[in-house]
């Protein structure tokens, strides 16, 4: 079953954002939400009572932050897309990303219209971002590619070509070079195998064509562990982490990090993180950005906003695992004022 919504897309990278209307068919059960979201759609939902109290917030002299947070931090995206039009009808030739930008300002701004941004655009925007410039931000591309299904790769390179016009495997290829190029191109073509069955042949035979193209061998042949870690499936790459780990001595992350280096190293071992545990993943991801001198505050709104409705309990769950204190705590003392203050409501709890 499917239902026809209008979204309200930011369709410009830039500071002063233009916003158009695209008409985006998403299924009920939609690849970007799950179930261990930290945020659910509100019951009393009444989509003008909240743009007004929005308008409200942001008219005249000052802004009240907090009916900006509590609102936009207590409604799913669906329910956000539906705030963003009645705003506009409330508001006559204001948007409320627009809105958004002119009342605020630094990360807090970026965290609120990450927020009111359709989640598969907003990915598409991370990834425009990470090519953007001089240099290509591998790690954005790393971070975003290794986590996603086939699905929402299909979505964000669609997303890509009616923001861009250009296709995201021809732009891909102008930013990323070698076998790290052909690793994120099979990705971002979402290529993987989706079989839930698992083939234990097949995986002691990948298992051995691994420890063969690595350990084995003088050099690695990089072009085998893409093709296998790069189109197997997960469950399937799961039992070849088992075996590969009975042939070798060593877990597959191991060989990989003493057998290559670069940007190659770090997707194919984010990969296989991602095949053990994405919210662990994603929860070490939130570490680094918060570990040490200065804050990576872009790698905070686009795990936290992208994950909100999809993992983020796992996340936190895993986070409390790895470091012993609690990811809202992390965030408290890592971050501050409005934009600290609507990370922890994202966040949605201390555990």
């Amino acid at each position: 079953m499917v239902r026809e919504v209008a979204y309200f897309v930011p369709m410009s990278l830039s500071h002063q954002i233009q916003t158009s209307l695209v008409h985006i068919t998403i299924e009920m059960a939609t690849s970007w939400t799950g179930e261990r979201g930290s945020i659910k759609p509100k019951a009393d939902f009444n989509a003008k009572d909240d743009a007004v109290a929005l308008r409200k917030a942001m008219k005249g002299l000052g802004t009240n932050e907090k009916t900006l947070i509590d609102v936009l931090t207590q409604r799913s995206s669906g329910q956000r897309q539906l705030i963003c039009k009645a705003y506009q009808e409330e508001a006559p030739g204001k948007t409320l990303v627009e809105d958004l930008e002119g009342d605020n300002h630094g990360h807090f701004e970026d965290l609120l219209v990450a927020l009111v941004t359709p989640p598969v655009i907003y990915d598409c925007q991370e990834v425009t971002k990470a090519m953007k410039g001089v240099g290509t931000k591998d790690s954005v591309l790393i971070e975003i590619f290794a986590t996603r299904s086939n699905k929402q790769m299909k979505e964000i390179s669609d997303a890509y070509l009616k923001q861009t016009e250009k296709k995201l495997t021809l732009d891909l290829k102008k930013e990323t070079s070698g076998e790290f190029a052909k690793a994120i191109l099979i990705l971002a073509e979402g290529k993987r195998d989706e079989n839930t069955q698992v083939d234990a042949a097949k995986a002691k035979e990948d298992a051995k064509t691994l420890y063969n193209a690595g350990e084995k061998k003088w050099g690695t042949d990089e072009s085998k562990f893409i093709d296998i870690l790069c189109q197997r499936s997960i469950p399937q790459l799961r039992q070849t982490l088992v075996e590969y780990k009975t042939i070798s001595g060593k877990s597959l992350q191991e060989s990989i990090e003493g057998e290559m280096s670069g940007d190659l190293e770090e997707l194919l071992v984010a990969i296989v993180k991602c095949v053990k545990n994405v919210p662990a993943y994603l929860a070490e991801r939130l570490h680094q950005g918060m570990k040490g001198g200065g804050t990576d505050e872009c790698t905070l709104n686009r795990i936290m906003v992208s994950r909100s409705e999809i993992d983020m309990l796992d996340i936190r769950a895993e986070f409390k695992k790895l470091y012993s204190y609690s990811l809202h705590s992390a965030i408290e003392s890592d971050t501050s004022d409005f934009y600290g203050d609507c990370l922890k409501k994202i966040c949605g709890g201390d555990d």
